[in-house]
């Protein structure tokens, strides 16, 4: 969508995407703090750390629900939208559900041209028509930092509800994409970075999980989840903890974007790795070991924030190959980089 003046969206934004998100020990903090309201049909809550609610309607159908917004990863209005809405879809993807619909959410700066918040409508309302669904209204605030994006809600079948707390020992872990969306969009922030690796980055932010979810749910996954915010180390925290068992993770087997790995070198880390490490590292219900031997940069890179990441899929060996023949069958790439074991934490080898 073609603007009539050119906007630098991320000179207007503090943080760039899930970076923005509020540190996880302060959250933690607030939430452990809320009372909890018994209801036998809500069957995933706010206790549980999950990617999105989930409400069972009838014995086979439940809605599912999340929200997710956050001020622009990218310059262009268009792509921010897009990205935005994708990674809102994402959280009911991670939970085995089918999207419906869907609302905006957004605030825009008063003085900003009005071309901008239609050009991220726009890129928001293309992302859901891709998903197969509608948007179907919204609310929108004047607020000096734009931000932007969706409350999904969708369906799924109650029994089949795909959770982070089902991991069990013996397990390979999978990823669905590459890493390094917040260093890439850190180094574009400070005018770092190439146009071949920024398209690499939005390309990514760009794909749905729509695909890798239905491969994972057409075997037998353990456990699901969506890489965001924490960082990879703290999303496979919350399946470690949830599953009572500690993640292995191979530091050489976590793909990563290119140029991702210079820019570790030149610490274009966002704010979040460095927040999400000083949780993530000390946590006293998980805890991340880094081995002797492991890159550092590599290991900080996996505290960084993702934008619309990967899904992190936990399966028996045994039906490891059909997960990769699923995939492959939906042109989704897949990674091994690791497996789970008794214990608890998370090692990173």
């Amino acid at each position: 969508m073609q603007l009539e003046t050119e906007v630098r969206l991320t000179e207007y934004a503090s943080s760039a995407g899930c970076a923005a998100k509020l540190a996880p020990g302060a959250l933690a903090q607030v939430v452990a703090k809320l009372a909890t309201t018994s209801d036998p049909n809500l069957l995933v809550g706010l206790q549980t750390s999950d990617d999105a609610a989930v409400y069972r309607m009838t014995d086979d159908l439940a809605l599912v629900q999340t929200l997710d917004f956050f001020p622009p990863v990218v310059d262009d209005p268009y792509t921010f939208g897009a990205i935005a809405a994708a990674n809102a879809l994402s959280d009911v993807y991670a939970m085995g559900g089918e999207p419906t619909f869907a609302l905006n959410i957004a605030a825009f700066p008063a003085l900003m041209s009005l071309d901008v918040l239609s050009a991220i409508f726009q890129g928001g309302a293309d992302k859901a028509k891709e998903a197969g669904i509608v948007i179907a209204g919204g609310h929108t605030i004047a607020d000096e930092e734009p931000k932007y994006g969706l409350v999904v809600t969708g369906t799924i079948d109650p029994k089949r509800v795909m959770t982070k707390g089902m991991a069990q020992e013996g397990d390979l872990l999978f990823v669905t994409k590459r890493f390094g969306t917040g260093l890439i969009t850190t180094a574009l922030k400070q005018k770092a970075s190439t146009p071949d690796c920024e398209q690499a980055a939005f390309d990514s932010m760009l794909t749905l999980n729509r695909d890798a979810s239905r491969a994972a749910r057409s075997v037998a996954t353990h456990a699901c989840t969506d890489v965001t915010g924490f960082g990879l180390m703290g999303h496979a925290s919350e399946v470690a903890i949830r599953s009572g068992v500690e993640l292995v993770i191979r530091a050489n087997d976590v793909p990563l974007l290119e140029n991702a790995y210079a820019h570790a070198q030149d610490d274009r880390f966002p704010g979040g790795a460095h927040r999400n490490r000083a949780h993530y590292e000390h946590d006293p219900a998980c805890g991340v070991t880094i081995a002797e031997g492991v890159d550092p940069l590599l290991a900080m890179t996996f505290f960084g924030p993702e934008t619309s990441g990967p899904l992190l899929l936990s399966i028996a060996p045994d039906d490891a190959q059909s997960l990769r023949d699923a995939c492959a069958e939906r042109g989704v790439p897949l990674w091994e980089i690791g497996y789970a074991r008794a214990g608890r934490g998370i090692t990173v080898e």
